[in-house]
């Protein structure tokens, strides 16, 4: 298997030193791109993807490509759904501004005065403004809470009471980390203002009267369309289909699924100006206070030698590259991976969607057409990544198989299985049950996530191999936290992309 691998990567590599020195920079968009594309998705195993350029008030390229499930047919088309996760959030700090643009709000309103329920640290957040939820500036660390939130069954005001409970890592408005439920809880802002649901009020404002007719803003509402495709991850290394997400709870931050031909749309609004035609649909003042940098998130390397601030707007991300100035965003959730770029000097816009959530191609497309109009050499951002992906991957391989190996010796753990089973519980999370497996193995269930479960195998002592069902949760080491000779809790981690740290479950007498 391995010999086939270097044969592989030894074919591909003769295909693009020819691919390189043939390549037309002038053309490449016309001449080149559809190849490039199409040899990318075959690398990286993407199923699905469609891709958009749009160029001067017109659009250059909108094309799908791909199936919408692995191992079926029917083919990925402009109108086909796909979730864009993050992507929403420009969505929602839009929206919002477009209520201060009609007085209605002010983004440096206290958050308070609408939600007087919302609290930080247990204390009503009395200097937050809305324009702090809106660019993750709250004090605490990237992805923080996430794995309470993020696709399980809480309500938006359960989540909202919940990150009222975390404790800040930095001072208040000292540091930049990225806050999934601080825009949730701005898009609970609109119905206070309005009257109408966060999603009611995009679909009214937003979407229909720019023509985004497929688009829908609920997760629970992308399984009900006929029109759609179908999210994949790896599992051990094999391609799979697996479930939507459900983060409802989380909608305002990352719930939006839209086609490629819709999101052309708003592309194309918001490169005019806020402009369909003669028709002003979101006020020009809304679009420039969602780009306004309000923080410095740190710095970028490109792979031109650059070196740049990242900084952060309301929904938006901020760079400088090559002197041009960016207006970009990433979005990814279960099984889909996407990227929206404006580049407003140049007329430019790139979105790019993806039905895996296991690729960087998503990024390197978009680098990639940039390069190409602003006239820079051909860099194959796309194997670049490629490779370091896969090194990665082989790295994670290798300490996952040592891990399993020392499954495979059977070693015993300390005390007799029924010494672990039990309640547990997280003052943040809530509770958890774990139960006896088969030999020494345990599963545990999560109160906020019923359709997920956990399985625990021995690695001696007190230490178990935790593999969720949900795959995108990742695999770890699970400690169990002994004194005195009985068990007190246990230490549960996700992925470090779900949440970075872990949670300490403590067990009820």
């Amino acid at each position: 298997m391995k010999k086939i691998f270097v044969s592989v990567v030894g074919l591909l590599s003769c295909v693009m030193v020819s691919y390189a020195q043939r390549i037309d920079r002038s053309k490449f968009i016309k001449d080149s791109l559809d190849f490039y594309i199409n040899r990318s998705l075959t690398n990286w195993r993407i199923p699905g993807a469609a891709v958009c350029i749009v160029k001067d008030g017109k659009i250059v390229l909108m094309k799908a490509y791909g199936i919408k499930e692995l191992g079926l047919p029917a083919q990925v088309d402009i109108n086909s759904l796909f979730m864009i996760g993050s992507n929403t959030k420009a969505f929602t700090a839009t929206a919002l501004a477009m209520l201060q643009t009609n007085k209605q709000l002010s983004l440096d309103d206290k958050v308070n005065k609408y939600l007087p329920q919302f609290k930080l640290e247990g204390k009503p957040a009395d200097q937050v403004l809305i324009r702090d939820l809106l660019c993750h500036r709250l004090g605490f660390q990237t992805f923080q809470g996430d794995f309470t939130f993020y696709n399980t069954n809480l309500s938006r005001a359960d989540i909202i009471q919940r990150l009222g409970m975390l404790k800040t890592v930095y001072p208040f408005r000292t540091k930049w980390g990225y806050t999934n439920a601080a825009f949730l809880t701005a898009g609970e802002i609109i119905p206070v203002v309005t009257g109408k649901s966060w999603e009611v009020y995009l679909k009214e404002n937003i979407f229909a009267p720019l023509g985004m007719t497929n688009t829908v803003a609920l997760s629970a509402d992308m399984p009900k369309s006929l029109n759609r495709t179908v999210p994949h991850t790896l599992i051990d290394g094999r391609l799979s289909p697996i479930p939507y997400c459900q983060i409802d709870g989380l909608a305002p931050a990352g719930g939006i699924s839209s086609s490629i031909n819709d999101m052309s749309k708003w592309v194309l609004a918001l490169l005019s100006d806020g402009k369909v035609g003669q028709r002003q649909v979101i006020p020009t003042a809304a679009i420039n206070a969602t780009r306004e940098a309000q923080d410095i998130m740190g710095r970028v390397k490109h792979l031109n030698g650059e070196t740049n601030y990242e900084l952060y707007g309301l929904g938006w991300m901020i760079q400088d590259y090559s002197g041009h100035h960016l207006i970009m965003h990433d979005g990814g959730v279960n099984g889909y991976l996407s990227s929206v770029t404006l580049v407003p000097q140049d007329h430019l816009g790139i979105v790019i969607l993806t039905n895996t959530d296991q690729n960087n191609f998503f990024e390197a497309l978009r680098w990639e057409i940039m390069d190409a109009y602003f006239k820079m050499q051909y860099r194959d951002y796309s194997d670049t990544y490629l490779a370091e992906f896969k090194n990665d991957a082989a790295v994670e391989q290798v300490a996952d198989k040592k891990l399993r190996d020392s499954v495979a010796l059977n070693l015993k753990p300390a005390f007799p299985p029924s010494s672990y089973t039990g309640k547990y519980t997280n003052d943040l999370y809530g509770s958890m049950t774990i139960t006896q497996g088969e030999n020494n193995d345990l599963e545990i269930r999560f109160e906020h996530h019923p359709k997920m479960y956990t399985h625990l195998q021995p690695l001696g002592g007190n230490r178990f191999y935790a593999t969720f069902s949900d795959p995108t949760l990742g695999k770890a080491v699970f400690p169990f936290i002994v004194k005195n000779g009985s068990v007190k809790g246990i230490r549960v981690k996700v992925a470090d992309f779900v949440e970075r740290d872990a949670y300490d479950f403590t067990k009820a007498n």
